[in-house]
């Protein structure tokens, strides 16, 4: 992720890629869980989708989340996934 458009010509935007990737990094989801919570979302999001996007925004989330990694209880934390 480091050209400074990451999320240009995907058909979704940011912020839902974003929480799909950071639902699967964050709790023991698989593809299909994660592609099922999406669709109570009202989303249709296939779960080969999530994997590429795992797979492509995956590493840099995990080391951008540091908060998650070093302080699982701080409240930063905890209301960036609320709003997920």
């Amino acid at each position: 992720m480091s050209s400074k458009q990451p999320f240009k010509r995907h058909r979704f935007p940011a912020e839902i890629i974003l929480c799909a990737v950071r639902m699967y990094l964050r709790y023991p989801l698989s593809y299909q869980d994660v592609t099922d919570l999406m669709a109570e979302r009202g989303l249709d999001v296939d779960r080969s989708t999530v994997f590429r996007w795992v797979q492509k925004f995956g590493p840099e989330l995990s080391r951008r989340d540091c908060c998650i990694n070093q302080f699982p209880g701080c409240s930063r934390c905890q209301q960036a996934h609320i709003l997920c």
